[in-house]
């Protein structure tokens, strides 16, 4: 039989996408209270099956595909602009492919106008039913608000319509740099996407026994099950040592390892990998935010998913990838860096974070050379004993002084015109398959 919670999730999940819900509605309609109605709504959220919209309310959406991802949709716009919603609130999920800024004639318009793009615009209202009836949402700028004609136009279309006070050029800018963000984010793999689902991959109960583990283990290529109780709740998790010596009756309860290390589906693979690496797992199940039992993800995972990101091009920049596309091999020894005006502070010198991550680049270059293999950083003690000005070429030299089968350290000095400028300490874990 299905728990409250679970019920309460069946019965979002039916309800039509754009309609509005709330605590109480669900209280009343399924007779919980309303503290579990609350705790199963923020799931929905977190599983994409409803999202809250300022001014407007919790809407029923459709749950947004992966392929998706590098696209914001219209409600994250309204978020971003800090908007008010006019109309079309059910076409809050379609994704925005470009926006428009509807400085020009209307004729002109239509050559731009596409599926799902965005018209900024300000007060014209034939050019807002214009770019409705081609399929385009509409940003009203400057506070302006939308006839009724052009509201009601919107609803049955299913494309939005928006208003905002700011003006089109600030619009433009913080709709280009979300997109930008957007698009970072894309290069950033998550848990979600390379762990193995419940379906696919084997648990074991408390009140099993050591021989259903024994039984498990002929059937699997690692030696780590998830133990979970009541409602799929971890609780702990059995390996091969805990049962050597064991009884065949003997429950798994009894020999398990309890509170083990866990993660969830939206952690990063990266900090993921560090854990795995700084603990020797092979295998950390990952669950929900309440508990609940998902899947587990294995080294091999995580070495396919980060051997697989280092092979995709890159679609957005961060300040790290325009500090790494400036360094330099200046020979096999040392590489060479000019001080740009962006790496700098307020003072023309450098910035303390944009030093770390010379470190930190040089850091990766020495090592992927020596090693061929993937590394986390684990530890920068970094010195900054002369100021480096803006336009100062520097010249960092890394030097390897211990290196061991799981980690390796790093002396790394960086000189400026005026001799050495700055020393650090790099502490790093190499990732490689057990």
């Amino acid at each position: 039989m299905a728990t409250k919670h679970e019920q309460i999730l069946n019965f979002i999940e039916s309800i039509p996408i754009g309609d509005k819900l709330s605590v109480r509605l669900i209280a009343k309609s399924l007779n919980v209270s309303e503290g579990t109605a609350y705790r199963a709504i923020k799931e929905a959220e977190n599983t994409g099956l409803v999202t809250t919209i300022q001014r407007v309310g919790t809407i029923r959406i459709e749950a947004k595909s992966e392929q998706n991802i590098e696209n914001l949709t219209f409600e994250e716009i309204l978020k971003i602009i800090d908007g008010e919603l006019l109309g079309g609130k059910n076409g809050l999920t379609k994704t925005l492919n470009k926006f428009i800024i509807g400085a020009m004639t209307e004729e002109a318009m239509l050559r731009y106008i596409t599926d799902e793009s965005l018209m900024i615009i300000g007060n014209r209202e034939s050019a807002q039913r214009l770019s409705l009836e081609n399929g385009a949402a509409v940003l009203i700028t400057g506070g302006f608000r939308a006839d009724q004609e052009i509201i009601d136009l919107s609803n049955e279309l299913s494309l939005p319509v928006m208003t905002t006070s700011y003006d089109t050029f600030t619009v433009g800018s913080m709709i280009n740099r979300a997109m930008t963000d957007q698009l970072i984010k894309k290069e950033i793999m998550m848990i979600e996407s390379v762990y193995t689902r419940l379906e696919h991959t084997q648990f074991l109960k408390t009140d099993d026994t050591v021989y259903d583990y024994r039984i498990a283990n002929q059937e699997s290529q690692h030696t780590r099950y998830p133990v979970v109780g009541y409602n799929d709740r971890l609780v702990g998790i059995v390996t091969a040592k805990d049962i050597i010596g064991e009884e065949d009756s003997v429950l798994i309860k009894k020999v398990m390892t309890k509170d083990p290390a866990f993660t969830t589906n939206h952690m990063s693979v990266a900090s993921v990998a560090h854990t795995m690496i700084w603990d020797g797992l092979e295998v950390m199940p990952v669950v929900s935010d309440e508990m609940k039992l998902l899947g587990v993800v294995s080294r091999q995972d995580i070495m396919k998913a980060m051997q697989s990101q280092q092979r995709q091009p890159q679609t957005g920049e961060t300040i790290a990838d325009q500090i790494n596309q400036s360094i330099k091999e200046k020979n096999t020894e040392e590489y060479l860096f000019n001080v740009s005006p962006q790496m700098t502070n307020g003072l023309g010198t450098i910035s303390f974070g944009v030093l770390s991550e010379i470190v930190t680049e040089s850091a990766y270059l020495k090592l992927s050379k020596q090693n061929k293999r993937n590394l986390v950083v684990e530890q920068v003690q970094l010195h900054y004993l002369n100021l480096i000005q803006l336009g100062n070429t520097l010249t960092i030299k890394p030097t390897v002084f211990d290196r061991s089968r799981r980690s390796a350290r790093l002396d790394i000095e960086v000189y400026s015109e005026n001799g050495l400028a700055a020393k650090a300490i790099v502490v790093c874990q190499l990732l490689q398959k057990k």
